[in-house]
């Protein structure tokens, strides 16, 4: 039997967090230019919720 890792047992939303940082870091740009990006992308998808 083969044990989980604890991000295997993590939150859905712990998952796709650890995937988008690391999406983030092998883009290599600046930090200014990612939170900026990340802020349009949560404005927007919660725009889309409502």
């Amino acid at each position: 039997m083969s044990q989980s890792t604890p991000l295997e047992q993590a939150p859905d939303y712990i998952k796709l967090a650890v995937d988008l940082i690391e999406i983030l870091e092998e883009t290599k740009l600046p930090k200014e230019t990612v939170l900026k990006a990340l802020e349009i992308v949560k404005n927007d998808f919660e725009k889309h919720q409502q």
